[in-house]
């Protein structure tokens, strides 16, 4: 390859790569993260052990990703719809619990820690609600693309196939959690399923 084509290459190429740390510094990385301890790791694979975390939470369809007004809900809450006018920070992950027969599925902002600490302010709308997340050891399979229904029950078929393999028995639900905004590229995209671990 001649010089003169080589260095439009070479330039595209740190573009691509300044672009990319652009935006993973930019978008996930610019949000607080709800802590945790990996105590095991085996590639995207592992188990995590999570305090107890305060979240803002509020009825979803999980097949609408957000676009059944949930996520505009918990936004309006942190952008200063409670009853002190607070603006609370976003964080990050956003989680997400399935609905199933038995069940409403919920989705959850998770509260700063110095929120959570020094006082939370309660929601206007009567559909946002403060709960609690337990906390406790949660295994947890990482993955790329659109959290659509089959992604992430093939993503949930993995984890449990993991987990039996270990000899680690589930306690609960599935739940879902989500990294990136929605502009983001599929490939690109945190996500993970996580399901708490029988004490």
């Amino acid at each position: 390859m001649s010089f003169s084509k080589m260095v439009p290459l070479a330039v595209l190429t740190v573009l691509v790569v300044v672009g990319y740390f652009g935006w993973k510094f930019t978008a996930r990385g610019a949000y607080e993260a709800a802590a945790y301890q990996v105590i095991e790791r085996e590639g995207p694979l592992e188990i995590r052990e999570y305090p107890p975390l305060m979240m803002a939470t509020t009825e979803m369809q999980m097949a609408a990703q957000g676009n059944d007004g949930s996520f505009m809900r918990l936004f309006r809450y942190i952008s200063g719809n409670n009853n002190t006018d607070q603006k609370v920070a976003m964080t990050v992950p956003v989680f997400m619990s399935p609905e199933s027969p038995e069940v409403v599925g919920q989705m959850g902002f998770v509260l700063p820690q110095k929120t959570a600490e020094q006082g939370i302010p309660l929601p206007t709308n009567e559909r946002v609600q403060i709960k609690e997340r337990r906390g406790g050891s949660y295994a947890v399979l990482r993955f790329a693309g659109r959290m659509d229904e089959s992604t992430c029950a093939a993503a949930e078929d993995t984890l449990r196939q993991w987990m039996q393999e270990r000899g680690v028995t589930g306690d609960g639900s599935a739940e879902f959690a989500g990294y990136d905004p929605p502009w983001t590229p599929g490939p690109l995209r945190r996500n993970e399923v996580l399901l708490p671990i029988r004490p």
